[in-house]
């Protein structure tokens, strides 16, 4: 593969490589508090938080997190929506030196349990609203001791035994010093993927790996003045996406984050885009989609006029979904490219110069990319393999898969791809049946597990199917059994109590039986 050609299509100011100071994620905050520390850091439904104080606060619950025992790589899982309270305990997870554990806080109890399980938690900080889940947690020996994020908590610190009020934490004094991260290499976040496998992973982000990405992306945003920009966070801070370009990047440009609880309520981030007048924001193309189709929108009612910037990310972006944002906002909608292996993104199309339909983008400053070929591709496609300092540290206790990701410093990413003659990548395919939905990875033997225990199921093949809105759905075709009236609604309703939604069949088909193969292998391409 030629040498770096997509460099010479970088929009201008934007370097080929870049320096990476030998810091922890936490100096963006503290940064930002220095330059802009009456700056509005964290607004959410109209109440707002300056960068002094969500670094006071972030430090108080370091220390806080410190006297109830937590030591320098203990995990803390984060199981809260896009709060404030999100961003504060982030930082003070990272200032005492333990490693984050995003859980998204509306997962069922089986996937939570598991994941906490796998992340080692000791602690985990929640809302009041999910707190029996995490009573439960706590009960069962899936942590030790739970932070509650109360709305009123009377000014008790300690709630009950081992339970303890996230308010009164952050504001207790304390005399701790909080730690000095010793390597940027140390943990800095866990971040669940299926990987590139299938079998699920505790993906081991860095510091040094979260520092990197958050500059390259921020080098990429050139356009974005520092101090004086105003980020939307609409799309789940638990996810890596999320957490990356939006918290991340925007902590570090000492922007103002303005946090969007649901990320399905339009109206709401309508709104919000207007009258804080938002600059950038990162989304999949559903979210994007909705807000093309908002009746005040396209009446002119609602001006958006304020976007500079939008990456979309985690699926495909159809192009009439590009053309018509771009329209109304007269802000600039590129498509970009990432995997939680190598948090979060890897490729993008430049903000002002050529953004190409069907195409991942160009490599971000200090991504390098090759093709490996495969048996049965056409030449010019390959497995796309990536090297960049954003490359994770490995799979937690899972030197095996490790080994298989990361070869020679290069991350196999599992995905088919090619590149043109000007260095723009596209996706073809995928070497796994993933399917990607919104942003969120579903393994289809995950949900056919699932089906299979339903009541009259004899078979079940899952594959996704086109989606305009989420680039994906998930689909099932269903042999029932002899004499066997297959009820869906009610079968959805049982994949609802046990699943995840975006992972819970949105189509049914059902059949006499599946194709197969001489050896009884599933033929899925089959199935339309």
């Amino acid at each position: 593969m030629p040498d770096k050609v997509w460099v010479k299509h970088y929009d201008p100011g934007v370097h080929e490589s870049l320096e990476y100071p030998d810091f922890p994620l936490t100096t963006f905050l503290a940064k930002s508090a220095e330059r802009f520390p009456q700056h509005v850091c964290l607004e959410y439904q109209g109440q707002e938080l300056s960068y002094a104080q969500v670094l006071d606060s972030s430090r108080r619950l370091a220390a806080g997190l410190l006297q109830l025992g937590l030591t320098q790589g203990d995990a803390v899982g984060l199981m809260l929506p896009n709060t404030p309270e999100f961003g504060i305990a982030y930082y003070g997870i990272l200032f005492a030196g333990a490693i984050v554990v995003p859980l998204n806080p509306v997962f069922p109890y089986a996937e939570l349990k598991e994941q906490c399980r796998r992340a080692h938690v000791k602690a985990v900080i929640v809302e009041t609203e999910r707190g029996d889940i995490a009573q439960r947690l706590k009960q069962e020996g899936f942590c030790q001791s739970l932070l509650l994020v109360q709305n009123d908590s009377n000014g008790i610190l300690q709630v009950e035994k081992e339970v303890y009020s996230f308010q009164q934490m952050i504001q207790i004094d304390s005399v701790f010093d909080l730690p000095v991260i010793p390597d940027q290499k140390a943990i800095a976040v866990y971040q669940f993927s299926g990987g590139t496998t299938g079998t699920p992973k505790v993906i081991q982000a860095s510091h040094r790996n979260l520092v990197a990405n958050t500059l390259q992306f921020k080098e990429w945003l050139m356009n974005l003045h520092e101090g004086q920009e105003h980020f939307l966070a609409a799309i789940p801070l638990t996810h890596v996406y999320g957490m990356v370009i939006a918290l991340n990047v925007g902590i570090a440009s000492g922007a103002a984050l303005h946090l969007i609880r649901e990320g399905r309520d339009t109206e709401k981030i309508v709104q919000t885009i207007q009258s804080c007048s938002i600059s950038f924001f990162p989304a999949v193309p559903a979210i994007f989609h909705s807000i093309n189709l908002h009746p005040e929108v396209r009446a002119g009612k609602i001006d958006l006029h304020s976007i500079k910037a939008c990456i979309s990310g985690s699926a495909p972006l159809p192009e009439e979904v590009r053309k018509e944002f771009e329209r109304l906002t007269g802000g600039s909608l590129v498509e970009g490219y990432g995997l939680s292996e190598a948090p979060t993104a890897t490729h993008c199309n430049p903000i002002l110069g050529e953004r190409r339909n069907h195409s991942i983008g160009l490599p971000l400053p200090d991504v390098d990319c090759r093709l490996l070929p495969l048996t049965g591709y056409p030449d010019g496609e390959g497995e796309l393999l990536i090297k960049s300092p954003q490359v994770m540290e490995g799979y937690l206790e899972n030197a095996k898969e490790t080994a298989a990701t990361i070869v020679d410093g290069w991350l196999h990413t599992g995905d088919i791809a090619r590149m043109d003659a000007e260095g723009y990548f596209a996706l073809v395919g995928r070497k796994k049946e993933l399917i990607k939905v919104g942003g969120f990875q579903v393994w289809p033997n995950e949900v056919e597990e699932v089906v299979r225990r339903f009541p009259g199921v004899l078979d079940v093949a899952v594959k996704g199917i086109p989606d305009l809105a989420k680039g994906e759905k998930v689909a099932a075709w269903i042999v029932t059994r002899e004499g066997s009236e297959l009820d869906t609604e009610k079968l959805i309703a049982f994949c609802r109590n046990e699943l995840v939604h975006y992972k819970v069949p949105k189509e049914i088909k059902i059949l006499t039986t599946l194709p197969r193969s001489a050896v009884g292998k599933v033929l899925k391409h089959q199935l339309k």
